[in-house]
């Protein structure tokens, strides 16, 4: 049912007097050099490593160590334990990696917060039933042997691509992890810990005596053959030649410092960086040498600092948050003319990635390099995410002047897709998964294989540039997306938070290629958006609908979900519907400051059901969209999204 018409013309006013004020607001954001930068805010965990790593190579700042320990204890829930996200349960890898933080910075461990901390870890089965991930940390720092991770041979580095296991079959963030700490592995060093901190109140069973390490990742056959096979290993690895074991530590090296990326750092993804700054140190790196200088000052660069408190960021997001801010402008009434866009789109354009050396170009060999990445500089790694939306913005602001880059990202993204017909983040074609079934691979995120929002955008993409269900591009990608739609309608969201998040990337990707937006399909995906509307007129959805079982979960409304919502809603064509226009009011009704909406809750996904994000400006841009989307479709004579987003 629509909304009357004086609501509408109400509502269109107040809508516009928003828009107006928080575009105006988010042009004060904008840097001098034309580009956007928000708070990427992880969990605990994070921030706990970043001790780890000052306290492993005794480089320790009291007055920021005293700043972390004040965001730890502040994130910290209730009942003692640390969430994956703000509001979530506990979750025992980040609950024990905050304690030990906590406990190296100098807290007292009889202190109400560590001794909460302390009885939900026990009450979880104790330290020996954190991940992979936090065993290693601990193992650096002598805290359980080195049997309770798996075995992971550097030796990995001399097998041959055919093999089945290898680097090229894993994801890019997997890769930059993995490489640095196979040499860690293989060397065993340990950290300084200069005040001689242990955790073994945190254990259940004496960790040397603990007998249960390791895990079949996913109950399955292969996974209990794989349970065997470390076994085995663990029997070998001792026995491998020495002068083998050299050559596959230096061939580590090498692929490390060749993808060292200045002070953007190695993967510029925070774990891979703190690697390599261990694996340098432990090769007898000097602190003067000019890698471990500067691959230290990369990880600094990650610091947040709030003034009372601090944190580690895992990443930046300067690409992102500046196109998806610019699109955000530009559905607010700038144009490719005004100097604030133009300033925007040239920062961009300077920071296409034509380095030919990335990984991509395993599977891509013959594809000329193009495409962009999530952080300032990261040219071995461009995502098809940040690549499509940037093309977009590029063509929305001014298609003739930018016409270059956006045919050269255009040839990439269409070379990049997979032989399922959709795309991945990173790679084409990742999609090896009885890898996610070694032990190693307990976080279930080895892989990159195609996801349904990533290659939404890539659709979305060549839909606005005027491709057609008649390419062969397009007709794959939509039968792709078709095929990973749920029983109930939505899509699986992989990169956002989620089936909303999904959802809106599929109905804008199928309204831009031209698909027949009254078919079953859509209307399914629409009937489910407006049975998830809350009572408030928003939209939310929490971050364990990726857990079993929890797919209503949800911890209220927030306003970047709601813009998705109303964004995907819109795209299908239902702007004039009362859902819309009780969604548009719960938008108008939410507070904000300087131009950002108050959202608490986190919509942000990194890797499901292991660890999530706040994007700060995701609660600036993305209700500025909707609200400028709504109102332009209001005025509009064919009431139709005429753009890939």
């Amino acid at each position: 049912m629509a909304l009357p018409a004086f609501d509408r013309l109400d509502t269109l006013t107040k809508v516009d007097s928003t828009v107006d004020e928080v575009r105006a607001a988010l042009a004060e954001r904008q840097k001098p050099d034309g580009h956007w930068l928000f708070e990427l805010e992880p969990d605990a965990t994070i921030p706990a490593e970043y001790v780890f790593l000052q306290h492993y190579l005794d480089e320790i700042d009291p007055g920021e160590e005293a700043k972390i320990a004040k965001h730890i204890r502040e994130i910290q829930n209730p009942d003692g334990s640390w969430p994956l996200f703000h509001g979530g349960s506990m979750n025992i890898s980040a609950t024990v990696k905050a304690y030990y933080a906590l406990k190296l910075i100098g807290e007292d461990i009889e202190a109400p917060h560590m001794a909460r901390a302390r009885e939900r870890i026990l009450e979880a089965g104790g330290a020996a039933k954190a991940n992979v991930f936090t065993r290693i940390a601990l193992a650096l720092f002598g805290q359980v042997p080195w049997r309770a991770v798996p075995v992971m041979p550097v030796e990995i580095m001399h097998l041959p691509r055919w093999s089945p296991f290898h680097l090229d079959k894993v994801s890019y963030w997997s890769r930059t992890v993995i490489v640095p700490l196979l040499v860690l592995m293989a060397l065993k060093p340990q950290a300084r810990n200069p005040r001689g901190v242990h955790i073994r109140e945190l254990f259940v069973t004496p960790p040397e005596q603990e007998r249960d390490y390791i895990a079949n990742v996913d109950g399955s056959l292969l996974g209990a053959a794989f349970v065997n096979l470390d076994r085995v290993l663990r029997r070998v690895e001792p026995l491998m030649p020495a002068g083998s074991r050299q050559r596959a530590i230096d061939k580590a090296v090498e692929w490390t410092l060749e993808r060292l990326n200045g002070e953007d750092g190695l993967g510029a993804i925070f774990p891979a960086m703190a690697n390599s700054v261990m694996m340098l140190d432990a090769l007898g790196y000097k602190p003067d040498n000019a890698n471990l200088a500067v691959a230290k000052r990369s990880i600094r660069n990650l610091l947040h600092d709030r003034g009372e408190t601090l944190y580690c960021q895992p990443c930046v997001s300067p690409v992102w948050d500046t196109v998806l801010s610019l699109q955000a402008m530009l559905e607010a009434g700038a144009t490719g003319r005004d100097p604030g866009v133009r300033k925007a789109c040239d920062w961009l354009v300077e920071r296409e990635v034509r380095d030919p050396r990335g990984d991509w170009r395993v599977q891509r060999p013959h594809l000329e390099p193009s495409g962009w990445a999530f952080q300032y500089v990261n040219a071995h790694y461009p995502d098809l995410d940040d690549t499509a939306v940037v093309v977009m913005a590029l063509h929305r602001a001014d298609p003739v002047a930018y016409k270059e880059p956006i045919e050269r990202a255009t040839r990439w993204i269409l070379g990049m897709q997979s032989s399922n017909g959709g795309w991945a983040a990173f790679d084409a074609d990742n999609t090896h998964y009885y890898l996610n079934a070694i032990p190693f691979a307990d976080h279930g995120a080895l892989l990159d294989p195609p996801t349904v929002d990533v290659s939404a955008r890539c659709l979305s993409m060549l839909g606005q540039l005027g491709y057609g269900l008649d390419h062969p591009a397009v007709a794959k990608g939509v039968q792709y997306m078709l095929r990973e739609q749920e029983a109930d309608g939505s899509w699986f969201g992989r990169w956002g938070s989620n089936y909303i998040y999904g959802t809106w990337s599929a109905l804008c990707a199928l309204n831009a290629v031209g698909f027949d937006m009254q078919r079953p399909e859509v209307r399914k995906a629409v009937a489910w958006l407006k049975d998830r509307q809350l009572a408030d007129g928003g939209w939310g959805e929490s971050l364990d609908t990726y857990e079993p079982g929890q797919r209503e979960a949800c911890q209220g409304s927030t306003a970047s979900q709601t813009a998705w919502a109303l964004l995907g809603l819109m795209a299908a064509g239902d702007s004039p519907d009362e859902a819309v226009g009780r969604g548009v009011a719960h938008l108008l009704e939410t507070p904000r400051e300087e131009g950002r909406w108050d959202e608490p809750f986190w919509t942000g996904t990194g890797f499901p059901r292991v660890f999530y994000l706040k994007y700060h400006g995701y609660a600036a841009y993305f209700p500025l969209w909707a609200l400028a989307r709504y109102a332009n479709l209001q005025r509009s004579n064919s009431g139709r999204v005429e753009v890939g987003m």
